[in-house]
């Protein structure tokens, strides 16, 4: 199994990524759109006590609409939801969605979306709207492989830690089709659990191209790690609630509604072996699935569904460990690579 070109989910086939944010001393909060024009069956799969979601429910596999045009993922908690209108205006715009009418124009884009909670990142009542959300299409493109404080983690926080975007893809040779399938992720981590291990300052999920820090950066770090008198906010501790982590997996198969399901599920997986403790009550983790592609498993489609579930589950640990790796401070929320400099080979 081998890293995709840009090691991002654009490597899929058929799928554009693009942001919007704002970060200034009023503003930490953004938008990320991940567009699949033409359309792909998707899924979704919802493991945290509080999730913001949109469009969900048509994503059952027992439900009318085959397919997808877009997943929005957004700051702002449920008000960031508003970001996903605007997502179905450009995408209207331009022709993208379900036909519902004789024209060409008479189409209703789907644009499944869910929200992280940053809030108290920005002053009061500074959160995405509409336009951030048709800003991030239109800077939608098949070679964006941005990380860091970039659309909807311009404002997340990862524990003790500054989150952000990771991206990964990868690609394996199928067995079962004997051809090669690419598998990518991309996801906003603001999670209530640690991506970082805090007896030995690396992510629970090993990383290549880390060291162990110095012991005196651990032992600094461990009131930080310590988050019972609260978690780290924009300006000093806050009492309330940095949480969720969100995301997208996308293949370049055909699979069913049914297959995505599985798809996300195994995302998730991913999802807990980088986030320690994962799929709290305060989180809202969300999983979407997209399968893009035109060739279908076929007669062997368990196999298949199993190595793509199997390498799901690593890209998507991958890039949430990049999103962390990425991320800069804002503020007195700091980095990784502030708290643990030395770590980096």
């Amino acid at each position: 199994m081998d890293s995709g070109a840009r090691d991002a989910i654009v490597d899929v086939r058929g799928v554009l990524v693009g942001h919007h944010q704002r970060c200034d001393e009023h503003w930490a909060t953004g938008t990320s759109a991940i567009l699949v024009p033409e359309g792909a069956a998707a899924a979704v799969d919802v493991r945290g006590g509080g999730p913001g979601t949109r469009e969900t429910d048509v994503l059952d596999p027992t439900h009318l609409v085959p397919r997808a045009h877009a997943v929005v993922l957004s700051g702002g908690s449920a008000y960031g939801l508003a970001a996903a209108d605007g997502a179905m205006r450009w995408l209207g715009e331009r022709g993208h969605g379900l036909p519902v009418g004789s024209e060409p124009h008479e189409v209703v884009p789907i644009v499944p979306a869910a929200v992280l909670f940053d809030l108290p990142m920005s002053d009061w009542g500074n959160r995405p709207d509409a336009e951030f959300g048709r800003l991030a299409c239109a800077a939608a493109g098949a070679d964006n492989a941005e990380q860091g404080n970039v659309g909807a983690g311009t404002g997340a926080v990862a524990g003790a830690l500054k989150g952000g975007v990771g991206t990964a893809s990868a690609v394996f040779r199928s067995a079962a089709l004997d051809a090669d399938v690419t598998v990518g992720a991309l996801f906003a981590v603001n999670s209530s659990g640690s991506v970082i291990d805090p007896e030995t300052g690396l992510p629970w999920e090993r990383y290549p191209g880390l060291r162990a820090p110095a012991p005196e950066e651990i032992a600094a770090a461990r009131p930080r790690n310590d988050l019972a008198a609260g978690r780290p906010g924009r300006r000093g501790t806050t009492s309330r609630p940095l949480n969720t982590t969100i995301g997208a997996v996308a293949v370049d198969l055909a699979l069913t509604k049914a297959q995505c399901r599985r798809v996300a599920v195994a995302g998730q997986d991913g999802l807990a072996r980088a986030i320690r403790p994962a799929h709290a009550m305060v989180d809202g983790d969300t999983v979407f699935a997209l399968a893009t592609g035109d060739r279908e498993p076929g007669e062997g489609w368990v196999a298949v569904l199993d190595e793509v579930c199997a390498v799901a589950a690593e890209v998507v640990s991958r890039a949430i460990v990049r999103a962390v790796l990425a991320a800069e401070p804002i503020g007195e929320v700091t980095s990784y690579t502030s708290l643990y400099p030395s770590a980096r080979e």
